[in-house]
């Protein structure tokens, strides 16, 4: 199948808010010329941990969830990826996490010795891969204090949080705020309580609780919006967004 009249990467969230918000539209050029995109459906393995892997990827659509696998054999979720996200890593041969589409997901799949070729030859590239890299620590850390620190209540609070602020990035920054903007819940409630180390029942409960309390108003199982978003932040801890 023939791609080249598709500009993967011009998307207005990958191309401005992702990694190739640095490109030069010559880099983006050489990007799109090395892109293929690839469907998988929900529960379809990416990547294997400590596989060998060829390419790395541009999320387009969809969540990507990032596993481990214990010695006992349980997986424990340690990452969610969303749109204009990477999955894998360049300049390393595998990853010590497994990646599965946690919905129906879009890729974007670059070879990945092509791609570090283009990152070699663009230093506004390679200095913005730094600063995604760095940006993954810091949301690591987060993830590290949510797990270890936050109450039931605050840990989904926190999650639907990281739902608005990744609906906002996925805007294209011309876009007034909507009246009553609608979240998806993008993963089913087992898999939002292996993200945040708690059960499926209580983020039903707590989310049940927010409801009950008109922080949030329930739509249908998997869209929500948020009449009180300052009472949302406040809960996870957070300053309230403010639409892009």
């Amino acid at each position: 199948m023939q791609h080249a009249d598709l500009t993967h990467f011009e998307n207005c969230a990958i191309r401005h808010r992702g990694l190739c918000s640095a490109a030069s539209p010559e880099a983006l050029a050489e990007l799109n010329r090395i892109a293929h995109p690839h469907h998988y459906a929900t529960g379809q393995t990416i990547i294997s941990e400590d596989v060998p892997v060829d390419f790395i990827a541009n999320v387009v659509s969809g969540i990507v969830k990032l596993t481990k696998t214990m010695p006992d054999g349980r997986q424990q979720i340690v990452g969610l990826l969303f749109p204009f996200d990477f999955v894998g890593q360049a300049f390393a041969g595998s990853t010590s996490f497994s990646a599965e589409a946690a919905s129906e997901v879009e890729l974007v799949r670059l070879n990945r010795k092509a791609f570090e070729a283009v990152v070699d030859r663009n230093p506004d590239l390679k200095q913005q891969l730094l600063v995604s890299t760095l940006n993954e620590l810091d949301a690591a850390r987060e993830w590290m204090l949510l797990l270890g620190s936050k109450s039931a209540e605050e840990k989904v609070a926190s999650f639907l949080m990281l739902l608005v602020r990744r609906s906002i990035n996925m805007s294209c920054g011309q876009e007034a705020q909507p009246v009553n903007p609608v979240f998806e819940l993008p993963v089913n409630r087992a898999d939002i309580a292996g993200y945040l180390g708690v059960s499926a029942e209580t983020v039903s409960r707590q989310i049940s609780h927010l409801k009950a309390d008109g922080i949030i108003k329930l739509i249908d199982i998997r869209h929500y919006t948020v009449p009180d978003l300052n009472r949302l932040a406040g809960l996870a801890g957070q300053e309230p967004p403010i639409w892009a």
